[in-house]
């Protein structure tokens, strides 16, 4: 097993059991983008450069399907978002099999 270290919010929630609902973790995100990611980042390890923290809601949003300013005639990004939302999975479970751990760091 690989294991890698991830910077993630502390007040991020949980990573939740694979295939319960997403609650925004940033887990998967920050491990490795998923396909639409790639394509985003350029990149195929590493956190996804369309992932954005939310710290008043606490959580990790994919900045592809929130973005800072909505673009375009409303039926163009009704359809936009139902495709991203396919294309990256949303609303089907999770399914980072990744294992998170805290480590303990020393005082300076």
């Amino acid at each position: 097993m690989i294991q890698r270290i991830i910077l993630i919010e502390t007040e991020a929630p949980a990573k939740p059991d694979i295939g319960a609902p997403c609650n925004g973790c940033g887990l998967c995100c920050l491990h490795a983008p998923c396909p639409l990611g790639v394509l985003v980042s350029r990149r195929w390890r590493g956190a996804c450069a369309a992932l954005r923290w939310d710290a008043v809601q606490r959580r990790y949003l994919c900045g592809l399907l929130v973005p800072a300013r909505p673009s375009g005639p409303r039926w163009w990004r009704i359809v936009k978002q139902f495709w991203l939302r396919r294309w990256i999975a949303a609303g089907h479970g999770c399914d980072a099999d990744v294992v998170a751990e805290n480590i303990p760091h020393g005082r300076d």
